[in-house]
């Protein structure tokens, strides 16, 4: 029966060669070539050029320029319907080419005039363009291969995006930016810093960009020769009127270093400005990378893919990067869906008896969705205890570094679409425990100095994601932390108390005993 099954799917899908999602024959058929009709729109900056022919290609509306403002493109939405009943279309369909976000005004404003609007790819155009037209490339040799594309099932459908889902990427993606310019700014400060300082920045090791004295000694004193002078006690007096915290080894350190400093660069202060410059820069891009960190977690917790916390070596981060390049899951028929989409498979080469089937990642895919997930691979490699023995025997066994990030992010794929398309977490015979999903988020708005009512918020929107089989496992940790926090005064900026308690009771746990201890949670 199984066979019987697959034979009769193979069949099916080698009658059309058009793509899936860009089929219109059947609609052709419904009202005949003379009478379907295709409008091919070659978008720009500023204008656009579109033109309308029926199926065989007749040009029915010649190449015409518009504006790319409501009023033009009004008109010609106006004259494209005139057309239409003018040569008496049935049906038509809207073949835009992907140019950028150029593209979308256009896009907008026929679909709101109800028009079916499919996309086509600029590398379709090409190869659509070079056989009729070698050599020649002009906005109406263009128009042409659009519509030769839609013809031969080339202009898609694009799934719509919710708005909800719009926001999450465009967040993760604006947090992404934002994380790149930081570690440039990072390598620019260095640079800088060790032009008007040689080896400042090494006295404080790993701990440069989290240490409150390293920036504050450099931007009141600014050279080995002044911090010499001031000696030990000057700068701890220092210090103690700015009110930063400091370690008296961490003075002894730069002191030392300070003895001994090579001469600095010549302009040496103009180097210390611009250091000084880029770190209050960096300082507030790093505040708004948290601000938008906690924005994205509150968009993850009204997704099924907040389930993906229970996967041990997942974060909140790389979840909601995920979730917000993968859409709504539904969209996804299986696993392989998402890594063809992501490319994830070897390109091939086939002629006669000449079969190479296990070349490099295909080139043209989604080259975001692919970076999400293969920084997930790296860090299940480096946090997640069977992937990381995985990888340990593939490469004892020889096999390609490269090919053993794939494979864990294939893997990936193939468990995380089980998880969030079938609402359950986290289960493997090979691993005994999983991650806990409220635990992590409470951990991760701690770490975020989170106001309260947020993290009680976020808190709520995910337990109505976990299925109720597990709220008494995801209890479980919550309880452990609630003693903790009962046994010794608690730290942070919130009442983590509090917090713990409301969710308990929303999990089916009651109150714990505990005697009491006279302290009080910090506000």
């Amino acid at each position: 029966m199984a066979s019987t099954r697959s034979s009769k799917r193979s069949r099916a899908a080698a009658e059309f060669l058009q793509k899936p999602r860009g089929i219109i024959h059947p609609r052709v058929q419904q009202v005949g070539p003379d009478h379907f009709g295709i409008v091919s729109v070659d978008c720009a900056k500023a204008r656009c050029k579109w033109m309308l022919t029926d199926f065989y290609g007749t040009i029915l509306v010649p190449p015409t320029e518009v504006a790319n403002n409501r009023v033009e493109l009004d008109a010609a939405v106006a004259r494209c319907r005139a057309a239409m009943i003018q040569h008496a279309l049935g049906d038509a369909i809207v073949a835009i080419e992907r140019t950028g976000r150029y593209h979308h005004p256009v896009k907008n404003a026929f679909a709101r005039a109800g028009f079916e609007t499919r996309i086509v790819h600029p590398y379709a155009t090409k190869q659509f363009r070079q056989p009729a037209n070698p050599d020649n490339k002009t906005d109406d040799t263009d128009l042409a291969a659009i519509a030769r594309a839609a013809v031969n099932g080339f202009a898609l459908v694009e799934n719509p995006l919710p708005e909800a889902w719009r926001q999450l990427q465009l967040c993760i993606r604006h947090r992404r930016d934002l994380v790149r310019k930081t570690s440039a700014l990072a390598c620019q400060i260095r640079e800088h810093l060790d032009a008007a300082m040689p080896g400042y920045a090494a006295c404080f090791a790993d701990k440069l960009w989290d240490s409150n004295v390293a920036f504050c000694l450099v931007r009141q004193f600014g050279s080995a020769t002044v911090l010499l002078q001031q000696g030990l006690t000057g700068l701890c007096h220092y210090l103690r009127q700015q009110k930063v915290r400091f370690q008296q080894r961490t003075l002894d350190t730069v002191l030392a270093w300070a003895q001994s400093a090579a001469a600095p660069d010549p302009a040496a202060e103009l180097h210390r400005q611009i250091a000084l410059a880029y770190h209050d820069d960096r300082q507030r891009k790093t505040e708004e990378i948290l601000v938008l960190e906690r924005n994205i977690a509150h968009r993850l917790a009204q997704t099924p893919y907040i389930l993906l916390l229970s996967f041990p070596g997942i974060n909140v981060v790389s979840a909601a990067d995920y979730a917000g390049e993968m859409g709504p899951i539904e969209n996804y028929a299986n696993p392989r869906s998402i890594t063809g989409r992501a490319g994830l498979f070897p390109s091939r080469y086939q002629s006669d008896r000449v079969d190479h089937a296990d070349g490099p990642l295909v080139r043209r895919a989604n080259r975001a969705l692919r970076a999400v997930i293969m920084g997930i691979a790296d860090n299940l490699i480096l946090c997640n205890q069977r992937f990381r023995m995985l990888a340990a025997a593939w490469k004892a066994a020889g096999k390609d570094p490269r090919l053993s990030h794939v494979k864990v992010a294939c893997r990936f794929c193939r468990m995380s679409f089980h998880m969030v398309a079938g609402r359950q977490v986290f289960r493997h015979p090979s691993l005994r425990e999983r991650g806990y999903i409220l635990d992590k988020l409470l951990a991760f708005h701690l770490e975020h100095q989170t106001p309260y009512q947020q993290s009680l918020r976020d808190l709520n929107l995910a337990f109505t994601q976990i299925p109720a089989k597990e709220h008494a496992a995801e209890a479980q940790p919550l309880i452990d932390r609630q003693r903790t926090a009962r046994r010794g005064r608690a730290r942070g900026p919130q009442p983590i108390g509090e917090i713990l308690a409301i969710v308990l009771a929303r999990l089916g746990v009651g109150a714990l005993p505990s005697t009491p201890s006279g302290d009080q949670d910090l506000p």
